[in-house]
């Protein structure tokens, strides 16, 4: 018992010391930032102030240009000969090929409406997949939904079906968050190597499994009635 307490004395003092190590650094590093800021002359912080300044206009005018080309909503294009053109002015395009009779698809549709508002960098929209037979046939879209992700004019990834999403109907719109951020077709600040499934995963599985056994057959069977 002695020995165990006199452990965890030790533990508790080296941890201690890491946080008073850290603490110190970190004022170690604004105090040198302060000295910095203290020891300029008042030309260059104008010069400074001026950068900040040309960097927030910079931001503003990329912004406005995105909400120009359609950014920052979720939008259903009428046609295929109105999809190559927004992929053409649109460096990241995320495009949800959907069917009417689908269930999924609305499933989609709601996250793919939070994320579009959230990520402005990226042009979100939806497409008949009835109505676009040859850029489906070209893309060899097969499972409906699928999100075809297109950077620079090119389709570099496909999310088919809810495989990757945690294979649930109820994934949240962060794991298509994750999952889209993966494909680098939007500006992700979480951690990559963290799916937020996986902490999903210590509640509600077995619900889950239920529920979907009992609406299968009934309201949709998404994946399967595909050809």
């Amino acid at each position: 018992k002695m020995a165990a307490d006199t452990s965890v004395d030790i533990l508790q003092k080296v941890l201690e010391n890491e946080i008073l190590q850290t603490t110190k650094v970190v004022e170690e590093h604004l105090d040198a930032e302060i000295q910095k800021l203290d020891q300029m002359d008042e030309d260059e912080l104008e010069r400074l102030k001026q950068r900040r300044l040309e960097a927030l206009r910079k931001t503003q005018q990329q912004k406005q240009e995105w909400l120009s080309k359609g950014h920052g909503e979720y939008r259903e294009i009428p046609s295929e000969r109105d999809f190559f053109q927004e992929v053409k002015e649109s460096k990241n395009v995320v495009c949800h090929f959907y069917r009417d009779t689908t269930f999924r698809c609305q499933i989609m549709d709601k996250h793919l409406t939070v994320l579009a508002k959230k990520h402005i960098e990226t042009k979100f929209l939806k497409l008949n997949a009835e109505k676009s037979p040859f850029l489906c046939e070209r893309l060899r879209i097969k499972v409906i939904p699928t999100l075809a992700l297109i950077k620079d004019g090119k389709t570099q990834d496909y999310v088919v079906g809810f495989t990757d999403l945690g294979n649930t109907d109820d994934f949240t719109t962060e794991t298509l968050e994750w999952r889209l951020g993966c494909a680098d077709i939007i500006n992700y600040s979480g951690n990559l190597m963290e799916p937020p499934f996986q902490s999903q995963k210590k509640y509600g599985t077995s619900f889950t499994k239920l529920d979907k056994k009992t609406i299968r057959g009934k309201i949709y069977d998404s994946d399967s009635d595909d050809d």
